[in-house]
């Protein structure tokens, strides 16, 4: 504390009283009540102290400048007073640093780029909802790992296990259906790249969200076969299919008219993976109970948060008991001499 210099009149700027946070600031409020003190004092002595009767002429009772002196030792400990309270208010500044640790999760979003993903039961269409819901959900994560993995009639990493969130949010703005050629649906093959991609992770919870419309189609790995091969390297998988069954639009015709085509949708692959994977089966028809889906899982799959806050306050009260010191030695110097009153003491 050597470092402060103490005789500034710096710590009396608005500035730098405005910048403390006061640990007692009952005390503050208390100054008010300086002024009604010394108030009550002279009336006391007004009314109860005893007077001479002088007699003066006028000329005799003009003031002078100098007569006002004798208020400055009243003025001095008024000081005194309101310099105390500020010590006792406990002026401080504090920086309170916070670190948060926890147990990331590691997480893989397997996402369907296939053609039927057009399909536009959903507004603008499959896809591009599967995007937002996504981006949404990497929004409210903190320090899990997020990767990426699209698939069609093929599958492929197309980002790894990562904290970039940046990155993860890039990619997905670039999904299109024209990044895998091959046609069909590949369910067994996405597993097989997730499960890859996450078979030599530590982390504590291994989940995969798998997003697709329809059955497999494609790919040269059955999607149970996979399931097992994920679950033994405990990976939790959810299973989520999207779409209505029944007649959909999917594009225009030349008139500009919707499109309706049948669709279809068998759903036991997709439970019974998420059965074998200790995950959970959903069923979204549309955007609404997509985005309730994400954030059902959002709320399953919270990591830990340890977080320790660490609180480095310093104080600044002896440097207004310092001056209330110096005030109160001063006018224990004003009071003896020609400043006191000597007929009012």
């Amino acid at each position: 504390m050597d470092e402060f210099n103490y005789l500034s009149l710096e710590w009396f700027s608005p500035s730098k009283l405005q910048s403390f946070t006061w640990e007692h600031p009952v005390f503050l409020f208390l100054i008010a009540t300086v002024p009604i003190m010394f108030f009550i004092r002279w009336a006391v002595r007004y009314y109860t102290n005893q007077k001479l009767m002088v007699a003066f002429t006028k000329d005799d009772l003009e003031s002078s400048p100098l007569t006002w002196l004798r208020f400055i030792p009243d003025l001095v400990l008024a000081l005194v007073f309101t310099l105390l309270l500020t010590a006792l208010a406990r002026p401080q500044n504090s920086n309170e640093k916070v670190e948060q640790t926890s147990e990331g999760i590691d997480i893989m979003i397997a996402i369907d780029v296939s053609q039927s993903m057009q399909i536009e039961d959903f507004k603008p269409n499959r896809l591009a909802v599967a995007r937002k819901v996504a981006h949404n959900f990497i929004k409210g994560r903190l320090q899990d790992r997020i990767g990426i993995v699209v698939f069609s009639g093929d599958a492929f990493s197309l980002v790894p296990l990562t904290t970039d969130y940046n990155l993860l949010n890039s990619y997905l703005d670039e999904l299109s259906f024209e990044m895998i050629e091959t046609p069909g649906t590949a369910i067994g093959s996405a597993i097989a790249v997730v499960t890859n991609r996450m078979r030599l992770s530590n982390a504590k919870s291994k989940v995969c969200i798998l997003l697709s419309d329809g059955d497999n189609t494609s790919g040269n790995i059955d999607p149970i076969t996979s399931a097992e091969l994920a679950s033994s390297f405990n990976i939790k998988i959810y299973t989520i299919v999207v779409g209505k069954e029944g007649l959909v639009p999917f594009g225009k015709d030349f008139f500009g008219r919707p499109n309706m085509v049948e669709n279809t949708v068998d759903e036991s692959n997709m439970r019974k993976i998420a059965d074998i994977c200790h995950g959970q089966f959903f069923r979204a028809t549309d955007n609404s109970a997509l985005e309730q889906v994400f954030g059902k899982i959002n709320e399953y799959e919270k990591a830990e948060i340890i977080e320790t806050r660490f609180k480095d306050t310093t104080d600044f009260y002896f440097i207004y008991l310092r001056w209330g010191i110096i005030m109160l030695l001063l006018w224990l110097l004003l009071r003896s001499t020609l400043f006191s009153n000597i007929l009012q003491d």
